[in-house]
């Protein structure tokens, strides 16, 4: 076992450890997020055609499943990485740091860890079979290619047993600390709505900064862990 007085520096290179992981699911699931204009664009163009030109968008249906497919699994790891997949918060938020992570730990090593090594194995076969045979889409006689989109399987199954392994880390600090470790913080919806009452000029100063002040209370509580000392992105 380390010494004491070498707890602080393994700590700091840990936490540093943990927050390039995060960086990387934060990364990745911003850059998916433009997908969503493709789709938007596409919306658009199935509405035209369909109702102005009456002309067939079957190739608009396979494109629109691959755009939100990519960005819906792309985005699993993100999630993870702010805590924001949904878990039942009837009790959970009530228990002591310490037993949250250790409910947790329990729960990433029975369930979360099988169950994302077999998304990933059989996501890769899926995958390579698909590249094989050069699988294409069977909505119209001349589908596009669809072997891209299932290697978007794998890759993200491999981006969330990444981040999950840096929850794993969370939970054995928490559970020797008492205390949840910081992770990336990035824009939530709260503070989009803090942006906007700070630049309202329908209320005054005092009701402003109790508004905010309460509406980040209610998202703390929602959020259940203490994520104190966040760092931005």
């Amino acid at each position: 076992m380390l010494g004491s007085k070498y707890a602080p520096f393994w700590g700091a290179r840990v936490n540093v450890f943990l927050l390039r992981i995060d960086a990387i699911s934060v990364w990745v699931g911003k850059a998916a997020a433009w997908l969503i204009i493709g789709l938007m664009m596409l919306v658009c163009v199935e509405v035209f055609k369909r109702y102005i030109m009456n002309m067939p968008t079957a190739w608009i249906f396979d494109a629109s499943n691959m755009f939100y497919g990519t960005l819906f699994m792309l985005a699993g790891a993100y999630g993870l990485a702010q805590n924001a997949h949904v878990r039942g918060d009837f009790l959970y938020s009530s228990f002591r740091p310490r037993t949250q992570a250790g409910l947790d730990l329990v729960l990433y090593i029975f369930f979360f860890l099988p169950g994302v090594a077999a998304l990933v194995y059989a996501g890769y076969d899926y995958a390579a079979l698909s590249w094989r045979i050069g699988e294409h889409s069977t909505v119209t006689a001349e589908g596009p290619p669809i072997y891209y989109f299932k290697t978007v399987i794998p890759i993200a199954g491999a981006l969330v047993m990444l981040q999950g392994l840096a929850e794993i880390m969370r939970c054995i600090i928490c559970l020797r600390t008492g205390e949840w470790p910081s992770r990336l913080k990035d824009v939530e919806e709260i503070d989009v709505v803090a942006e906007q009452l700070e630049h309202s000029e329908h209320i005054d100063a005092a009701t402003r900064e109790a508004a905010i002040d309460r509406a980040q209370d209610i998202e703390r509580t929602a959020r259940q862990r203490g994520l104190g000392g966040d760092i931005e992105t």
